[in-house]
């Protein structure tokens, strides 16, 4: 009986991956290329360099970890045409199913006032998608021997395949405000998985649901050095249904020439699923992240309440450029 618990319970955990849903992020605003395309080269800087890791319900079953990395930059320091390249792997489930994506990423800026107060930047993505399942991992009612499970014995099961690559495609858009340094307004909507590529491991085609993404975010001072960053996001995928809402505060430590330090904490509120909270703070060009979820949703017996434990790392690089000097040639005469 504990073992067909443990089985079902397991079976539970992994049908949204059977159902091809993508993965998702606690830290959804530190993984900008994989919440909306639009964000390529959205930046002030050079290049921005994205790493992102996260480990879930290691406390129930085997642990669910995905690891993510993106670097993105601008066409040159004044074009308006950004672009980006996102990776991520995942691994989940006794049979170590398998995600790996690679995809590329274009924006485009339109200034909609002379001030640039007001913008609007789409773009797309385009990319490649590979999963694959370790069948010799699972347990079938044929290697019950009438007393016990007995792993030697053959499963009596055909499989077609073990593997399958696709290619996918999505849009994005994303408006911005921005009255001052620390009063900004940024929201988003962006659609993945358009093409619907055929996730099956049969011959049964099981098209991958598109995934549809909304979110806001808005930065205002609430004093000489607070910042208050509330913001929420939405996504549907399938019968899938994600809604995150809450907020950070920070707090600037250090802000002069070339020397900038600041920290910031949140809470967040996951929908019958998690709430987390969030630490950061940024180093110069660096910012680090590290967010906890507790688990509130029907799995508690099981969890313990425990969630998963997510960090996310950024740097980004600005370039030396040199100013040409050019010397003038007096005349001989002089």
């Amino acid at each position: 009986m504990k073992k067909q618990f443990w089985f079902w319970l397991w079976m539970l955990l992994l049908l949204p991956s059977y159902s091809a849903q993508d993965i998702h992020w606690s830290q959804f605003n530190d993984n900008q290329l994989f919440q909306n395309p639009g964000h390529a080269g959205n930046f002030v800087g050079d290049y921005r360099f994205i790493g992102n890791f996260r480990s879930q319900w290691k406390s129930v079953t085997v642990p669910f970890t995905t690891l993510a990395m993106s670097v993105d930059s601008k066409w040159h320091k004044n074009s308006h045409i950004g672009y980006g390249i996102s990776f991520f792997h995942d691994v989940v489930g006794d049979g170590k199913l398998r995600t790996i994506e690679l995809q590329g990423n274009l924006s485009y800026l339109f200034k909609l006032t002379k001030d640039s107060s007001h913008t609007f930047r789409p773009g797309i993505n385009f990319g490649m998608n590979h999963r694959q399942v370790n069948w010799s991992q699972f347990y079938f009612d044929n290697q019950f021997n009438g007393t016990a499970f007995d792993p030697s014995l053959p499963t009596n099961e055909t499989y077609l395949t073990d593997r399958k690559t696709n290619f996918s495609t999505g849009l994005g858009a994303i408006y911005e405000f921005q009255k001052t340094d620390r009063i900004k307004l940024q929201t988003g909507l962006s659609f993945f998985n358009l093409n619907r590529p055929n996730q099956g491991f049969y011959q049964e085609v099981i098209p991958r649901d598109i995934r549809m993404n909304v979110y806001a975010k808005v930065f205002y001072p609430i004093g000489f050095d607070w910042d208050l960053i509330p913001s929420f996001q939405f996504s549907l995928q399938g019968v899938y249904r994600e809604l995150i809402v809450g907020s950070s505060l920070k707090y600037t430590l250090i802000n002069k020439l070339g020397d900038y330090k600041a920290f910031y904490a949140g809470m967040w509120f996951r929908n019958k699923d998690a709430f987390y909270l969030s630490l950061g703070m940024d180093y110069n060009n660096w910012f680090a992240g590290i967010s906890y979820d507790v688990n509130i949703s029907k799995l508690v017996p099981a969890s313990n309440a425990r969630g998963g434990f997510e960090v996310a790392i950024r740097y980004i690089l600005f370039q030396f450029k040199p100013k040409k000097v050019y010397h003038r040639v007096c005349p001989d005469y002089i």
